[in-house]
């Protein structure tokens, strides 16, 4: 068995689409949508999503803003880019790049975020109307990582997903989203970690696997059943080059399974973009 590739791209631009055309809805009333990034420090990977954020945003006319802050900055600068983006009407949703450099606060910056203005969804707010199941931005890999789901027709409703790993960004809304009583979810979820000893018996019995974890190669072609359908949502990186969590062994056992590149990448970009527009369109309200 040689699995196909649940390609990020298309479902990408799928929603780029929509929100290109909700972003012209907009400038007919006089609004652009504007996206912030906050970057602290000098890492290359977290420059270079910034970076395609920034490009993706020109493409469909939302308009960016950044600011830079060097390591040394200090806590302090972070909060005050915090405060800037909060009062600036022009920023109707805005990140900070994670992760920030040792010695800053991360959380004490995304408690001090307006939920409103939160583009990635992890506002305490924010992550409390996903359990509630109220409308509010959702985390951008998860809500990436169902779209491509529905994109490709994968039935999840009955279904059992293993979900590796538990992080705030990933494992643990995933696990949320896709056990809602809703279309494209309403799963039997399992969250496991890398702690389990017996990871494997879990892996092994799911229809799904997400491999949220940020381990390389830790879900194996020998973990997962035939036909199962593997999606690779953590990564790593060793130098310059990427390392998923699903090992390459899985496309000879999996029916579908996400590419190394061009995967969840696309479709988390494409969500941030969606949650910017969407919260320009509540403050029309």
């Amino acid at each position: 068995m040689t699995a196909q590739f649940l390609a990020g791209g298309p479902v990408a631009d799928a929603v780029l689409a929509d929100v290109r055309a909700r972003v012209a809805a907009l400038a007919r009333k006089g609004i652009t949508p504007g996206l912030g990034t906050i970057l602290v420090g000098e890492d290359g990977a977290s420059a270079g999503y910034v970076r395609k954020k920034h490009e993706t945003c020109e493409q469909v006319g939302i308009n960016s803003f950044h600011i830079g802050l060097s390591a040394d900055d200090g806590q302090h600068a972070l909060m005050d880019a915090v405060a800037q983006f909060n009062r600036d009407p022009a920023v109707h949703a805005y990140i900070v790049q994670l992760p920030v450099p040792e010695g800053y606060d991360s959380t004490a910056a995304l408690l001090a975020m307006d939920p409103a203005k939160d583009a990635d969804g992890l506002h305490p707010v924010n992550l409390g109307k996903l359990v509630l199941q109220e409308d509010g931005p959702v985390p951008c890999t998860p809500a990436g990582i169902q779209a491509i789901f529905v994109h490709y027709g994968v039935e999840i409703a009955g279904r059992e997903v293993c979900v590796v790993g538990r992080g705030p960004t990933l494992g643990r809304p995933l696990s949320l989203l896709l056990t809602m009583k809703r279309p494209g979810a309403n799963a039997a979820v399992t969250v496991v970690h890398t702690g389990v000893k017996n990871l494997a018996d879990y892996t092994r019995r799911a229809d799904i696997v997400v491999a949220a974890a940020g381990v390389p190669s830790c879900v194996t072609g020998d973990m997962v059943k035939p036909g199962a359908i593997v999606v690779s949502g953590g990564i790593s990186w060793e130098g310059r080059k990427l390392l998923a969590d699903v090992d390459e062994s899985v496309n000879d056992v999996a029916s579908w399974v996400t590419p190394r590149l061009g995967g969840v990448g696309p479709t988390t970009v494409a969500m941030l973009l969606r949650n910017t527009v969407e919260a320009a369109e509540r403050s029309t309200f």
